[in-house]
């Protein structure tokens, strides 16, 4: 327990190995998402990977939910329900990138406008959605490039959370928040400006 917030339990000792394990997590991560851009590896028949765009986006929405109820709980002093709605979104972040993964590695690019489904966006097709495309661009560049750099700086409000710094936890999050929930909730709208281009 501690002197702050007397209902929650906080960890100080296990800083260091938090920390050690943020790095290799966010490493990782990266890593794999930079692989699965050059890297498909073919499952073989009878294997459809094909519902896994619209379960991202039900994680994503859930995830802006869970984080709508971190707030609302953060802000009425309900500490441990606060906690709670952010592991809950770390919880669904998680499996919602583990899908994300398993999607990319096994399975050909979408490209919004590509009406035929041949991988390439023409100029006749480009043409057919050029307002369009650049604003679905502009969100998706803004989404993924969030995503990315945002995972680190997520697990290290979580970790100042754990350790009982809760003055550094507040601080970061009022910047990590906006943006985590920026993210989740462009996941779902990158999705349905999509849904008509997947096979």
């Amino acid at each position: 327990m501690n002197a702050i917030h007397p209902q929650l339990a906080t960890a100080p000792e296990k800083e260091g190995a938090l920390k050690i394990a943020i790095i290799i997590a966010s490493v990782a991560v990266t890593g794999l998402v930079v692989l699965m851009r050059y890297v498909k590896i073919d499952m073989g028949e009878g294997w459809d990977v094909g519902f896994l765009p619209a379960v991202n986006a039900t994680l994503n929405a859930l995830t802006a939910v869970a984080l709508l109820f971190s707030l609302y709980f953060v802000k009425n002093s309900k500490f441990v329900l606060h906690r709670n709605a952010n592991a809950t979104a770390l919880l669904l972040s998680v499996v919602f990138l583990l899908c994300y993964v398993a999607y990319h590695f096994t399975t050909p690019e979408v490209k919004f406008g590509d009406t035929n489904l041949d991988g390439i966006v023409s100029a006749t097709e480009a043409a057919a959605v050029s307002g369009t495309r650049t604003i679905y661009l502009l969100i998706l560049i803004s989404h993924i490039t969030l995503a990315g750099i945002l995972l680190p700086f997520i697990l290290w409000t979580t970790m100042y959370a754990i350790v009982g710094r809760y003055t550094s936890h507040k601080k970061l999050s009022r910047f990590v928040w906006p943006l985590w929930m920026y993210v989740a909730v462009t996941g779902p709208v990158v999705y349905l400006m999509l849904r008509e281009y997947y096979p």
